[in-house]
């Protein structure tokens, strides 16, 4: 079989030999026609498959995997595997990589920082070669101590060359050392170590909680005993023991108890020309000028509405309302719904369907799985943010990397950067939202006389409202002034100017898969514990996938979260978490919070049973009352139970005696008391009563006591009448020096 044949059966596994060196192929990336190998050293390299077929792999032979750790793959690495200090030194070698092929550390004349391109780097000037030769002979004119700890020391003319091929976006990760993200092995434990490690693991559960130092002389003992002829220099030392012990059984922070249980931009520069669709889309936030009404109690309330505008076409691609201050996962969020068609809603009619030339409804429902809105949907290019916590987060940055767009806040004092979105936000509230109920104005001056209670629009309804506009009004509208560029007096709506931009440049219809939900979410580098599963932000996540060998012991993942699994969760529900897995790295494993009942047991609601059942609560004036409201009824229970002056530390001396003696008082009457003839059930009597009054016991025995009483006079009741007793009979019975009658059977002494 030829080369090409059998490139084309590669598949992620698969081994091949290049110029001495043996690669493994990670990922295949059929739709680019790209592969991404990793050497044996750790080093990662994305190439095409031409480029492979050109330079002849020769396959090697399969490994046999194991079923332990070292048959697991490993989840793909990103630039969050990488310390601080070590994405800095990718980064600095990724601008010189840039030099040499651009001429600018930033990759763009753009971004050209002061004093570039340089005139050894000028591509005016200079061939690629040439920039290339450069480049390499400055390196390597370093100090070498310095080169070391740029990491440029082996920054050759070939490497530059071979650094070159990546794409833009995974630059950076590229020039990153593979030894620093090396693929974790794990420990090679011989059997007898492994048996004894168990053992200890089970004896030091049942025992009470003891040192990594004894569970190590445990460890010894059991060694000596079982395995008298193991040499004891083979046996790890307790540093070695704590590594092992914690990536087989976690930190073991636990009770013993539980475990048992358990087992910016410069200000200077030409102004950019929009001129295609994408290209930038502004975002932006600001509280929403009308009152609505929250659907469990129905109380008016304050929402901000979040917008995401293409400057060009000037199209409103996605919007949002959340009741409270918009949130990272919610820009993220956005951002994914500027990429994806909008659905048809209830009650929409044909002239809001998809309606620009090209590309046929049909095909686009076919693509999409719905029926779709017309409403433009593509991938932005450059998204410009204000400068609000949200936009600047952690979890935007890898909101963009994902999507392949870039994030650029607006400039200080610079309104223009974002000035079309502005616009936007005041031509919603003169066309739609002043003529709403609920209405609160531009000042507070201005607000009418009680907008609270004319509010009359649930959250749901007017988010179907805005929706409704901006399909059939806003994409319909003129935009007078905002003409395009190569028609300035043109007569234009986002709708004709999108299908313009369709007919000009061509439009790419790309839809995200729904696997973009998950990577757009909060990543977590958590453990895997035994039978409760994962940690996430204090809560415990789990599900039977967890129980399967691959995913048991730490990760194979190296780098700076080495051992440790990526579990991505949904701040704005706290219930489920979701798991990538590691073999095919598409399937998406849902992570149940253990506090949930089991699927199907919890009754679920609909809209409409909803606010029936609140509308009841409100009827019946049942209100939720926080702990601050609850503090008076609280105090007035216990100033009648325990009042402050019965503390023992607010009691003086003379009443801690008195209420001493009143207790010994008690236990000396009880030992003086003679037992009863039918105590009550569990009862203590003499020395075996409990010291001090104990009023349930008493109340028992009193009870008892009348008890044996009634019954005593019911059962004279039904024999016969007894003759009354005589009054010497009495006396003689009670009286304590009268001798008892002799017995006529027995003989009398003689005087």
């Amino acid at each position: 079989m030829t080369a090409a044949g059998r490139l084309l059966d590669l598949a992620p596994g698969a081994g091949f030999r290049i110029d001495g060196v043996d690669w493994v192929v990670d990922e295949v990336q059929p739709q680019h026609g790209r592969v991404v190998l990793v050497s044996t050293e750790g080093r990662t390299q994305d190439r095409t498959v031409s480029w492979l077929m050109h330079h002849r792999p020769e396959p090697l032979a399969p490994r046999v995997e194991s079923s332990g750790r070292e048959g697991r793959r490993a989840q793909p690495r990103t630039l969050a595997d990488l310390t601080p200090l070590q994405l800095q030194r990718a980064r600095l070698r990724a601008e010189h990589v840039r030099e040499a092929v651009t001429g600018f550390r930033d990759g763009h004349p753009a971004r050209a920082r002061p004093g570039e391109p340089r005139a050894e780097y000028d591509p005016a000037r200079t061939t690629l070669m040439q920039r290339r030769k450069t480049k390499a002979q400055e390196l390597a004119g370093l100090d070498p101590l310095e080169a070391e700890l740029l990491g440029l020391q082996w920054m050759s003319e070939r490497t530059l060359i071979r650094l070159s091929a990546p794409h833009v976006d995974e630059l950076v990760l590229a020039c990153a050392d593979g030894r620093w993200t090396r693929r974790r092995t794990g420990r090679v434990v011989r059997p007898e170590i492994r048996e004894a490690i168990l053992a200890v693991r089970q004896e030091s559960v049942r025992r009470s909680r003891i040192s990594m130092r004894s569970k190590h002389r445990l460890l010894h003992q059991y060694m000596a005993e079982r395995f008298p002829g193991f040499p004891t220099k083979d046996v790890p030392s307790c540093d070695t023991l704590a590594r092992i012990w914690g990536e087989w059984f976690g930190p073991g922070g636990a009770r013993q108890r539980y475990l048992r249980t358990g087992e910016m931009l410069d200000d200077t520069g030409p102004r950019v020309v929009v001129h295609r669709p994408g290209q930038v889309v502004a975002l932006d936030s600001t509280p929403l000028p009308v009152k609505l009404r929250e659907s469990v109690f129905g109380e008016p309330v304050s929402v901000m509405l979040t917008l995401a505008l293409d400057v060009y076409t000037h199209s409103c691609c996605a919007f949002r309302l959340t009741m409270i201050s918009d949130t990272s996962v919610d820009i993220a969020m956005l951002l994914r719904d500027v990429t994806m068609p909008l659905p048809m809603r209830e009650g929409w009619g044909e002239e809001m369907e998809w309606p620009y030339p090209g590309v046929p409804a049909g095909i686009v429902a076919d693509f999409a799985g719905h029926k779709v809105a017309g409403l433009p949907f593509f991938a932005p290019e450059t998204v410009t943010t204000d400068h609000g916590a949200p936009y600047k987060s952690h979890q935007i940055v890898q909101a963009q990397d994902e999507i392949g767009c870039n994030i650029l806040p607006a400039r200080t004092l610079r309104a223009t950067d974002k000035y079309a979105v502005e616009r936007a936000f005041g031509s919603l509230k003169t066309m739609l939202l002043e003529h709403l109920l609920g209405f609160t104005g531009t000042d507070v001056a201005d607000r009418g006389a009680d907008p609270e209670a004319d509010a009359v629009l649930t959250i749901g309804q007017m988010e179907h409202t805005v929706a409704t506009w901006i399909v059939k009004v806003w994409q319909n509208h003129a935009l007078g002034e905002y003409a395009p560029s190569w028609e300035p007096g043109g007569h234009h709506s986002p709708n004709s100017l999108f299908a313009a931009a369709m007919h000009q440049g061509g439009w790419a219809m790309q839809i995200p898969t729904p696997e973009l939900y998950y990577k757009l979410l909060r990543k977590h580098h958590v453990m895997i514990h035994p039978r409760r599963g994962v940690k996430i932000l204090g809560l415990y996540y789990y599900d039977p996938v967890l129980d399967e060998p691959r995913f048991r012991g730490p990760s194979a993942r190296g780098g700076r979260h080495g051992g440790r699994w990526v579990v991505r969760s949904d701040r704005r529900d706290r219930r489920t978490v979701f798991l990538q897995d590691p073999d095919d790295h598409e399937t998406w494993h849902v992570l149940r919070w253990t506090g949930l009942p089991p699927r199907g047991e919890v009754p679920a609601f609909s809209d409409q049973t909803v606010e029936a059942l609140m509308a009841d609560v409100r009827l019946r004036k049942l209100k939720v009352l926080s702990d601050t409201e609850l503090l008076p009824p609280l105090l007035e229970i216990l100033r009648s139970a325990a009042p402050v002056d019965q503390w023992p530390t607010q009691m003086t001396r003379k009443q801690k005696v008195s209420r001493s003696r009143l207790a010994s008082q008690g236990r000396a009457a009880a030992s003086d008391r003679p037992p009863a003839t039918d105590p009550a059930p569990g009862a203590t009597t003499g020395a075996g009563e409990p010291a001090g009054p104990s009023w349930p016991q008493e109340a028992r025995t009193v009870q008892a006591a009348v008890d044996a009483d009634l019954r005593r006079r019911r059962e004279d009741l039904d024999g016969p009448p007894q003759t009354p007793q005589l009054l010497d009979d009495a006396l003689r019975q009670r009286s304590l020096f009268l001798l008892p009658d002799l017995d006529d059977d027995e003989p009398e002494d003689d005087a």
